[in-house]
């Protein structure tokens, strides 16, 4: 209903790119500088049915569907979160051990580093602290159907990937923090006949090789900084102050652009009241006034929710829906501010050292 909405206004809402930074889920004290990335994966761990993730459902073109589970390659995952945070530049040095460390086991054992293992490893390796990458999961489903409309056989692949990595410090029992990460990874392929598209399909050993690299990368948003970039959307139109404004988009002056919102959004109601105030929230946003803009963004949800209960139609939601996403992903910027710059002050310090 969103996408329908965007398109049918597209007349005076103009797409705007914004990058920005979020925290890592664990935050690293600015002592540890360096890094080892250790595989300990056990030969069979456990596989588990991820019932978070329900199949999609069957349509009607669908023919066939199959879902296998298998296990990621650790050793492709622990050089792919090694490189990954090597290329972050947040800690000084990341060093590498990617062969099991459970390899010789007699019995196979999905088990956590005792202490002695941990501080011999980090003594051996030189280094703070450990990363261990302990498990990678996946679930694939290969689904086959036939396009009538031009006499094909499509497959999809659709992997969700689940990689778990767990932080040890040396001196302590057990892992400090467990990371859970999760992706997907997709392929598509088409012929005439069924034959010819499960020729084409991914093969297994190429699903998981690829699929596990991808586990490593995933595993490093949840450890480090990183950047997103979000699709904004600007409305224009609706009177002379919202096409002034917009001008002063253009040449990169909010500033006097969220003085012309503001008059708008005083004089309006309704629907051009909501987008003066999604206008002003960007404006703020485009200026790192974050907080200032999750208040604006704020009262364009309040508008749009009251305007919504009272008229019941299908465009008003669609305008509540719009203020509402845009409100929680600045309120998602706003929760993460204090901890992210907790933890990019590792780099004052560094220079102050």
């Amino acid at each position: 209903m969103l996408l329908l909405w965007l398109a049918t206004a597209c007349q005076s809402i103009q797409p705007l790119s914004i990058d920005y930074m979020l925290p890592a889920e664990v935050s690293f004290p600015a002592s540890l500088r360096r890094v080892g990335v250790v595989n300990n994966m056990p030969a069979s761990p456990e596989i588990t049915q991820m019932p978070e993730d329900p199949e999609p459902p069957k349509d009607e073109l669908e023919i066939r569907r199959k879902t296998e589970y298998y296990l990621g390659n650790a050793k492709i995952t622990t050089e792919s979160l090694a490189e990954s945070l090597a290329t972050g530049n947040y800690f000084d040095e990341v060093i590498i051990c990617d062969s099991a460390l459970r390899a010789h086991d007699l019995t196979p054992r999905q088990s956590t580093l005792s202490r002695q293992e941990v501080n011999t490893l980090a003594h051996d390796l030189g280094v703070d602290f450990l990363i261990a990458v302990e498990n990678v999961q996946l679930r694939s489903l290969r689904r086959v159907s036939f396009l009538p409309d031009i006499n094909a056989y499509y497959e999809t692949t659709d992997v969700k990937i689940r990689p778990t990595a767990y932080i040890y410090l040396p001196n302590r029992q057990g892992p400090t923090a467990i990371i859970q990460g999760k992706d997907s990874i997709f392929w598509e392929e088409a012929g005439i006949s069924e034959g010819e598209a499960e020729a084409r399909s991914v093969k297994k050993d190429e699903l998981i090789e690829a699929a596990s690299e991808v586990a490593g990368t995933t595993l490093v948003h949840y450890l480090l900084p990183h950047w997103r970039t979000a699709r904004r959307y600007l409305f224009t139109g609706g009177s002379v102050d919202m096409r002034d404004a917009a001008v002063y988009v253009r040449e990169g002056n909010w500033t006097d652009a969220i003085a012309l919102w503001k008059r708008h959004y005083e004089q309006k109601k309704g629907k051009q009241k909501m987008q003066a105030a999604c206008n002003i929230a960007l404006g703020y946003e485009m200026q790192d006034s974050i907080a200032a803009a999750t208040q604006w963004a704020e009262k364009a949800v309040e508008i749009t929710r009251q305007r919504a209960e009272k008229t019941e139609s299908e465009n008003d939601l669609s305008y509540y829906m719009f203020a509402y996403s845009y409100w929680q992903e600045l309120h998602e910027r706003l929760q993460g501010i204090a901890r992210l710059d907790a933890q990019m002050r590792r780099f004052e310090e560094k220079d102050n050292f």
